[in-house]
């Protein structure tokens, strides 16, 4: 019986300090230059900032993901894109199920004030997230998105409201306030 509570009190212990590091770490990063795999971070402040034409974004469905920071509230994270037709799409899914609720913020965020930072490379891009609720030429990018991820999207999705897109636009051609 003594032993059984000694393994309990350790037990106890190891969840409270490695709690406690979880914790400190998330709260470190929210204060970090971008987000790292785990933990969203603080504002993206490192890297050239884009100056001159619009870019070609096909180049991001060679990419990975990318860093979002909302400027309202700052605060980044890695997110997945992908382009079609020479624009560049960010999205959220689950957005209708109970755990999309609590813990996806950052779409609602973006709904509210769309103005946002990409992150590219090394590359910032000032751009306003606006959202896609419909239209033609989503089963081109969804067909995109689901070559370039393990995801199952549909228009159809979209539509619904479970899944929540966004074009990444340039500020200034939607009515922005700077």
């Amino acid at each position: 019986m003594q032993i059984m509570k000694r393994v309990g009190v350790i037990g106890l212990w190891i969840l409270l300090v490695l709690a406690t590091a979880v914790v400190t770490a998330a709260i470190k990063q929210r204060f970090a230059d971008g987000p790292n795999r785990v933990f969203s971070g603080g504002e993206l402040v490192s890297g050239e900032l884009y100056q001159g034409a619009e870019p070609d974004w096909s180049f991001v469905n060679d990419v990975d993901t990318l860093e979002l920071q909302l400027l309202d509230p700052v605060q980044s994270r890695r997110i997945w894109t992908a382009s079609d037709e020479g624009k560049i799409y960010v999205w959220s899914g689950y957005m209708n199920s109970t755990v999309g609720k609590l813990w996806k913020s950052w779409p609602a965020q973006a709904e509210r004030d769309g103005r946002a930072v990409l992150r590219i490379n090394g590359t910032r891009y000032e751009r306003q997230l606006v959202r896609v609720t419909s239209g033609e030429g989503l089963e081109a990018l969804t067909a995109t998105m689901n070559k370039k991820y393990p995801s199952r999207a549909t228009p159809a999705a979209i539509d619904s409201g479970d899944l929540w897109m966004f074009e990444a636009q340039p500020r200034g051609t939607v009515g922005d306030t700077p």
